[in-house]
């Protein structure tokens, strides 16, 4: 039912005084579009407590200008930068032997020529990366490359696979330290998908202090590892050599029921599980912005200690575990480096600091994705192939957005995969391969193109990169891809048609947007219909009426209702207080205040499309901020809804209510 009640009388120059009961916001009764705050103020000492809190969590606020004081010099860098890659050096030889487990301890000879072989790869993909950091100093890595010199589409590839790669960088890597702290409290293994929840959320409340503040929690952690590590296969070489190392006998439940032929394919898969060791190498390549300048010298150093220091511990990780003939544990409650440290130092208080280090690198290693995933997806924000979010900088200037976006989803996979390394590893190292023979391939094209000094030994350098990951790249999908890659393979495409329609958005939108040449502004030649949505008569909808009344002469008040008798009562009412604007009531008998309003709306637009229909919602403001959850959100759902309908402005007129 719609009736409009136009009649109109001599009515009093101003209202008399208003009877606080009459006027009270009628919260219980049929109320229709109460008015709400869209934004709550923190306020008294829950909200100083809150705000304190925040400072405490994030820091002190840093202006824009000090952005470069925040970059940090190589020693720094290298736990920020590097200690994904040299994390990996904890789980790399135990993924690769779990594979030649598989065809019995006799397998377990080829550990050492696949650790080799493993080794021998990284080196090509580092000298590789230092020319991408030469030639791309600004950052990108592998999207950048391959961006500038293969397309569009093949570099939206490289970042799909790297963006998948962080995301899994910190599932795997907080996995496998809560594997080591489990590994020392086993009363703790059925913990371990909370724990690791726990430790994500700490790794996004550090970085969201930004990088220097980072890099001093993280340091010491790494710097740790790699003494503690060193110290004890040096000492497992000594007593190696001196003939006093321990006699080790695998469990029995250990080795596999049915001993698989160690057959050409056993080999490669045990290989593509031991490239977890590469994980990390482009991390450098795309946080060179964080480094001090020079910043590709810099970066450079730090590649090339990040290579050393990993290739040492690999190797002398694998070298003990062939020699000792350690077999891993399937169920995962203990990982290769405990039992290696286990058995030589005999327990106590070094193999406690052991355990302690590697779970601590571990659980650092995330850090990597969660300073490169920001960066990388601030890049893609920047070509409008990520959201304009993704650009902010916090309080410290670190990029939240990026921060916040990759813990999420790295807590997603630790839960879908019950916090379990061995399900989330199949997962990792295909995608970043495939960004690494991207990104030497766009290395070939860049010095085919660029040439210079040295250009033939270079593009062969890259050439030989490209090929070398290329053919990695596809043993590990040809191995993988039925032991879970194939998801990779479902959300890297995901990702680039995700990317392409942001892209085209923003390209839409800017043309929608652009003024093509100067042209004086748009004149109003009628005036314009404002509604004013009213529940009952008190002082906020008085307010918002007089307020609509000086925007325009065709001011319409809306009443929606289920119960026509009340709103009979409220037009009574209202032909006393409110002058000269019409009263309209509009029968909702299914209670769909909202639709009912907006169909409403809709119809007055389609009358006359050239002219906007202006909506004033009036809106109290309570005093205090748990008063908000007193009352509904109406309001809020109007203004939502109003705010995607075209040619309809909308206008919030708040009245604060006193304490």
């Amino acid at each position: 039912m719609l009736s409009d009640n136009e009649k109109h009388s001599n009515r009093p120059s101003g209202p008399p005084s208003l009877n606080p009961d009459t006027t009270a916001f009628q919260e219980t009764g049929k109320g229709v579009l109460r008015a709400t705050a869209v934004a709550m103020r923190i306020e008294g000492k829950v909200g100083k407590a809150l705000r304190n809190l925040g400072s405490i969590l994030s820091g002190k606020a840093l202006a824009t200008h000090a952005e470069p004081a925040q970059r940090v010099g190589k020693l720094q860098a290298l736990p920020i930068l590097a200690s994904d890659n040299m994390s990996s050096s904890a789980y790399a030889t135990e993924e690769l032997t779990r594979v030649l487990a598989l065809a019995g301890a006799g397998a377990l000879a080829l550990t050492m020529p696949l650790t080799f072989a493993l080794v021998a790869v990284l080196a090509v993909v580092v000298l590789s990366y230092s020319q991408v950091i030469r030639a791309y100093s600004s950052g990108g890595g592998s999207y950048a490359a391959a961006k500038e010199n293969l397309g569009t589409i093949p570099s939206l590839v490289a970042a799909s696979c790297l963006i998948v790669d962080y995301i899994l960088t910190v599932a795997v890597s907080v996995a496998a330290g809560v594997a080591a702290i489990t590994s020392a409290m086993p009363e703790l293994f059925g913990y371990r998908v909370p724990l690791a929840l726990l430790i994500i959320g700490a790794l996004v409340v550090g970085n969201l202090r930004g990088v220097r503040e980072s890099s001093r929690m993280f340091s010491v952690p790494t710097y740790l590892y790699i003494l503690t590590l060193g110290a004890l296969i040096l000492y497992g070489l000594f007593r190696l050599a001196t003939g006093t190392m321990p006699e080790y006998e695998a469990p029995r439940e250990w080795l596999p029921s049915g001993v698989q032929a160690l057959s050409f394919f056993l080999i490669l898969r045990a290989f593509s599980s031991g490239a977890v060791a590469l994980t990390g190498v482009e991390a450098v390549s795309n946080g060179v912005r964080i480094l001090r300048p020079p910043e590709s010298r810099n970066a450079n150093i730090t590649l090339v200690w990040m290579a050393v220091v990993f290739g040492s511990l690999f190797l002398g990780i694998s070298f003990l575990t062939s020699s000792i003939g350690l077999v891993p544990d399937p169920s995962e409650r203990q990982t290769v480096i405990s039992l290696l440290a286990r058995l030589i130092t005999g327990g106590g208080w070094y193999y406690s600091i052991v355990q302690a280090a590697t779970a601590l690198i571990l659980v650092l290693a995330a850090n990597t994705a969660f300073v490169d995933f920001p960066r990388l997806s601030f890049v893609l924000a920047g070509d409008r192939f990520f959201p304009n979010q993704f650009l902010f900088r916090g309080r410290r200037l670190a990029l939240s957005t990026g921060i916040v976006a990759v813990g999420g989803l790295a807590g997603t996979f630790v839960v879908i995969f019950a916090g379990s390394v061995a399900g989330l590893i199949p997962l990792y190292t295909v995608g970043v391969f495939v960004a690494f023979t991207l990104s030497q391939a766009g290395m070939v094209r860049y010095w085919s193109k660029v040439r210079g000094k040295w250009w033939r030994w270079a593009m062969l350098l890259n050439g030989l990169g490209a090929l070398t990951t290329g053919v990695v790249a596809t043993e590990a999908i040809a191995v993988k891809f039925t032991h879970g890659a194939w998801i990779v393979f479902l959300l890297v495409p995901l990702l680039v048609l995700m990317m392409l329609a942001i892209q085209r958005h923003y390209a839409r939108l800017g043309q929608q947007l652009r003024l093509d040449r100067m042209s004086p502004l748009p004149k109003v030649t009628q005036p314009q219909t404002v509604l004013v949505p009213v529940a009952d008569l008190n002082k906020p909808v008085l307010a918002a009426l007089a307020y609509a009344r000086s925007l325009s002469s065709q001011v319409r008040a809306v009443h929606v209702t289920d119960e026509l008798k009340s709103a009979e009562r409220l037009r009574t009412r209202w032909e006393e207080w409110a002058q000269d604007i019409p009263l309209i009531i509009i029968e909702a008998p299914y209670r769909d205040w909202t639709r009912a309003l907006l169909q409403y709306v809709e119809s007055l637009v389609q009358q006359d499309e050239s002219a906007p229909v202006t909506v004033v919602i009036p809106e109290f403001v309570p005093s205090r901020w748990w008063q908000h959850l007193l009352h509904s959100q109406s309001a809020l759902r109007l203004k939502a809804a109003l705010l995607s309908r075209p040619n309809v402005v909308v206008i919030d007129i708040p009245y604060h209510l006193r304490r």
